[in-house]
C-alpha cells in the first residue's frame, strides 16, 4: 500500500459504533446506500456488509466522472446501480446559461444528488471535511424532498480512520488515490483547489475540451438568443475565469 501508514488506534471502537447505527435505524424495505466509488463510501458500503443489514447500492453517473473511477466501480462492485441523467453536464451548461460554481451548484442537484425518493440513504459524508458538513447529523431529513432521509453512520470518522478501514480489511481502491488526489469527485469540479483543476485539465483534456464546447454554445444562448451579455466573448475567457478566479465575488462579476 502506497498511501500514507496510518495507526489503527481508536478506528476500531468507531467501526462497532458506526455498525450498531446501521443495525438501530435499518427500515424494513432496507438501505439505499450512496455509492461514489470513493473511499468514503467504500467504507459504509463493508460497514453495512458488516452489519448485515439489507441494502441495494447506487451510482449517480455524471457524465464527467474520471475513467478510472468508472472502471474501479465496475471491475470491484459489480452489485453498484448506475444511473444515467437525463442531460450531460455540457447541454445543462447551454440550458442553465451559466457555468457550475462554488455558488450556484445546480450540477450536484441535477447529477449527484438524484435518488433515493421514500427510502433511507446512507452516505459517507464526514463532519472533518467542511463547516457545511460538520453541521450534519447521524440522521437527518432531506430539506429539498420531505420523503427522503439520510443516515451518516461514519459522520465522526477522520480520514485517517477511512484509511484504517481501507488498510485493515484489504480493500482495492481508485488508482487516483495514488496519483495525488485526495478527494475523487467530476473532472474540473468548481469545489476543487487550483491545484486540483490544473490537475484535470493536464490529465482530462478531451473533457477540458468539451467544457470548452459547451461554453461556447452558452455565449451564443446568451449573447444571441436571449441577448444576454457577458464579460467575456470567448470560451476560453470563460474557461480562466472558471480555474482562476473562485471565489464567490469574483464569481458573481462573470455575469450581469
Amino acid at each position: 500500500m502506497s498511501l500514507i501508514e496510518y495507526t489503527l488506534e481508536g478506528t476500531i471502537n468507531k467501526i462497532d459504533i458506526a455498525i450498531e447505527r446501521l443495525k438501530s435505524f435499518e427500515p424494513p424495505e432496507g438501505y439505499y446506500l450512496a455509492f461514489s466509488g470513493g473511499k468514503d463510501s467504500q467504507v459504509i458500503y463493508e460497514l453495512a456488509k458488516m452489519a448485515r443489514v439489507k441494502f441495494d447500492a447506487h451510482f449517480n453517473f455524471t457524465t464527467v466522472d474520471p475513467p478510472e473511477l468508472l472502471k474501479f466501480i465496475k471491475d470491484n462492485y459489480p452489485d453498484v446501480e448506475f444511473h444515467r441523467p437525463e442531460i450531460s453536464i455540457f447541454k445543462l451548461i447551454s440550458k442553465k446559461l451559466i457555468p457550475p460554481t462554488r455558488r450556484v451548484r445546480y450540477c450536484c442537484e441535477y447529477l449527484k444528488e438524484r435518488g433515493g425518493s421514500g427510502r433511507l440513504v446512507v452516505t459517507g459524508i464526514r463532519s472533518q471535511e467542511s463547516y457545511k458538513r460538520s453541521q450534519r447529523k447521524i440522521v437527518e431529513s432531506c430539506y429539498k424532498d420531505t420523503t427522503k432521509k439520510y443516515i451518516n453512520p461514519i459522520i465522526d470518522w477522520n480520514e485517517n480512520d477511512v484509511w484504517n478501514f481501507i488498510k485493515q480489511k484489504e480493500l482495492k481502491y481508485c488508482s487516483l488515490y495514488n496519483k495525488g488526489y485526495k478527494r475523487i469527485g467530476c473532472i474540473l469540479c468548481p469545489l476543487q483547489t487550483l491545484r486540483g483543476k490544473l490537475k484535470d485539465k493536464e490529465n482530462y483534456p478531451k473533457f477540458y475540451n468539451a467544457y470548452l464546447l459547451a461554453f461556447k454554445k452558452m455565449l451564443i444562448e446568451r449573447n444571441k438568443r436571449l441577448d444576454l451579455k457577458t464579460n467575456w466573448k470567448t470560451p476560453k475567457e470563460v474557461m480562466n475565469w472558471w480555474i482562476y478566479e473562485p471565489s464567490k465575488q469574483k464569481q458573481d462579476t462573470l455575469f450581469n
